[in-house]
């Protein structure tokens, strides 16, 4: 008899490994690189792909919300932050792992990356302009110009420049060192997270 896609998806061994890399992917939301302005590089939206492209688009968002949940504890930002995360991540993992859902090949893992990769610069950039640069302008009591002059890059003299020229080429860098890892631990961990370890 089949298995119901419910069944499928909710099996004991996919619940204990959405458990695991939801795990992996709050501890490495705490490992921040940085890297220009206030955007720092982290790695916890590569669990949450992984998870996404063995055992579909709902695992991989549960993971994410997982992820997101327990950021909530040690949260500077009241959530905010988890929040945007949580839709930059979405928007990165959704497309990517959709786009290999019909084709399970190399290259529709790298294709549903790249699609990913420029949906979550897109969000980034709204995300940024809708949500975290209104909440920090609250909260440290500032305007725009106050904010542009505290990045201190040259050239950067306004808010939609500090959103094209530094959210959004940072959050195309993200995706691509993402998609990197990605496509060189997938395949040797393949047995793993698809449960075929003996």
């Amino acid at each position: 008899m089949n298995k119901t896609w419910r069944e499928r998806t909710f099996s004991v061994g996919n619940i204990a490994r959405m458990a695991v890399l939801a795990a992996i992917a709050s501890i490495l939301f705490l490992i921040e690189i940085p890297v220009v302005a206030f955007y720092k590089l982290d790695l916890s939206n590569l669990p949450v792909l992984l998870g996404a492209f063995s055992m579909g688009v709902v695992p991989g968002l549960i993971i994410l919300l997982l992820k997101s949940a327990v950021g909530l504890l040690h949260s500077s930002s009241g959530g905010i932050g988890e929040l945007a995360d949580f839709l930059m991540g979405a928007a990165f993992v959704v497309p990517a792992a959709v786009t290999y859902a019909l084709n399970k090949t190399r290259k529709g893992a790298l294709c549903g990356m790249l699609f990913g990769t420029l949906c979550m610069a897109l969000v980034a950039v709204a995300a940024n302009k809708f949500i975290m640069i209104p909440f920090y302008l609250g909260m440290y009591h500032m305007d725009t110009a106050a904010l542009v002059d505290w990045v201190g890059i040259k050239g950067v003299d306004s808010e939609w420049k500090l959103l094209l020229l530094i959210t959004a080429p940072f959050n195309l860098f993200k995706g691509i060192v993402l998609s990197i890892v990605t496509g060189l631990i997938y395949k040797p961990l393949s047995p793993l997270l698809h449960g075929r370890v003996k």
